[in-house]
């Protein structure tokens, strides 16, 4: 039972690829419990599947051993939001419950309907279309209302940024009329941090959340990692790497790209996320070695005697520029276990400048604070390298979860600390590092960054005036320093 006058805090949930993680924070960012439970992907080729009854048994048991301290201590639940992995979809029926598995981010078998409708086969929409044409009629659900209509006990509207890879337009707040055939197979939107409802008692038995929570709509794990890194201001950037790499920012105003490679969510306030996801990543390391140690020995590799350029998959490249047919490579031969990964780490940061130099290319604003966030964050040299590659000063927070990001959306949406999300955002994110770049070692990797931007041209992926703008860059650095 909760008192009046009790400490206040707010639960993130963050449904992720390997895990699902729930945090309970308070208003100045201290962590007050955690929990995860792990998840399990079924993979098949290009396909890519989990359970959707294997999410909400790993909600209830990330979400108990989150509140697990508060026994004794006891605080007053404000509010919780869930995000999910952006494009993961699948089919439920009129009371929100599942009739497919979860189609995810990354599976890659809609190609026919994504080339129909003109959009990338790992976004959301080719995949709704296929299971529809497969499985007949159903209602198309992202990945954390399935979460959310069990906490609320009925089926709730979607958030515009799990959305928006479906097809949405953000810009107007509407489903296209190009999509008008779909009809009732389509979700009620509306802007995240929207209260959606209550958890309701059943909810509240098999998570151990208390009846009456407020449950907060969403947003996708980028843009809650976004979040998480107090990445909100305009011209500030989050970059998120894990598995994949994904690049986030604050813009007035959406960031236009006739080919589709950036894309922009719309805040909860109606500034806008511009951001992107490319397939490089920590997903291309060597499974089973010891990173700490490679970490160590790495550091005599710079720049390592290969050129590699790491993807993570087989389904192409999506950010910075768009090639399906774009393959993992590496030129030269390592001379080592330690020289190899190296190349990897420093394949991934070039790929990361060179998205960059894209946004700047795009006329996006890039001139804010650039934070570090995901599980390669937890890294030290691999944050200082990346840093040393950009040329430019990175923060790393004390809390790399997307789970934090939904916290403070809970708050934001519950009217708790602050009118605009950056206010609460700037309360509740704590910075715990700000890495310098070293100018001798950045400069040490100008020719081989070059000889990347070189081979992707003539491999045909990267387009021409990007490359020429990307030296063009790289020349001003060099004259700059």
């Amino acid at each position: 039972m909760m008192f009046e006058g009790e400490p206040e805090a707010w639960l993130g949930i963050d449904l992720g690829t390997q895990s699902v993680r729930a945090l309970l924070v308070t208003a100045d960012g201290t962590v007050l419990g955690a929990g995860t439970a792990p998840l399990t992907n079924h993979r098949d080729g290009v396909r890519h599947e989990q359970d959707p009854g294997e999410w909400w048994a790993a909600v209830c048991v990330a979400s108990r051993s989150a509140l697990a301290g508060q026994r004794s201590s006891p605080v007053r639940i404000g509010g919780l939001a869930v995000c999910g992995t952006s494009g993961t979809v699948l089919l439920t029926d009129a009371e929100g419950r599942p009739l497919t598995r979860g189609l995810m981010y990354d599976d890659g078998r809609a190609v026919a309907e994504a080339a129909r409708v003109g959009m990338q086969t790992s976004w959301a929409l080719p995949k709704a279309l296929w299971l529809l044409d497969a499985y007949g009629p159903g209602r198309v659900t992202h990945q954390p209302d399935v979460i959310t209509a069990k906490l609320t006990g009925g089926t709730v509207p979607t958030d515009s940024s799990h959305a928006l890879k479906t097809g949405y337009d953000a810009e107007h707040e509407v489903w296209p009329p190009q999509l008008a055939h779909l009809g009732e197979v389509l979700p009620e939107v509306v802007r995240p941090g929207t209260r959606l409802g209550e958890v309701c008692r059943a909810a509240a038995e098999a998570t151990g959340i208390p009846v009456g929570t407020p449950v907060v709509a969403g947003m996708t794990d980028g843009c809650a990692a976004q979040i998480a890194s107090g990445a909100l201001r305009y011209g500030a950037w989050n970059s998120v790497l894990g598995t994949t790499l994904v690049l986030k920012g604050a813009s007035a105003r959406p960031v236009r790209d006739d080919a589709g490679v950036v894309y922009n969510h719309r805040a909860p306030d109606g500034s806008w996320l511009p951001g992107g996801a490319s397939s490089v990543g920590a997903g291309a390391l060597p499974e089973g070695a010891d990173p700490a140690e490679l970490d160590r020995e790495a550091a005599a590799y710079e720049p390592s005697g290969v050129l590699t350029y790491p993807l993570a998959s087989s389904g192409g490249e999506r950010f910075p520029f768009l090639a399906p047919e774009a393959t993992a490579f590496t030129l030269g031969q390592p001379t080592s276990e330690a020289d190899s990964w190296a190349a990897v780490l420093q394949g991934v940061a070039f790929t990361e400048r060179l998205c960059l130099d894209y946004l700047h290319h795009l006329g996006a604003p890039i001139d804010g604070p650039l934070t570090f966030t995901g599980g390669a964050a937890r890294s030290a040299y691999w944050n200082q390298l990346r840093a040393d590659i950009l040329g430019r000063p990175a923060r790393v927070p004390e809390q790399i979860e997307p789970a934090l990001g939904m916290a403070v959306l809970a708050a934001y949406g519950t009217g708790a600390g602050g009118r605009a999300l950056s206010e609460v955002a700037d309360r509740m994110v704590r910075i715990r590092t700000v890495l310098e770049p070293r100018a001798s070692h950045t400069a040490r990797f100008t020719e081989p960054y070059a000889r990347l931007v070189d081979e992707l041209e003539t491999r045909g992926w990267l387009p021409t005036p990007l490359a020429t703008h990307t030296r063009t860059r790289l020349n001003q650095d060099t004259i700059d320093s």
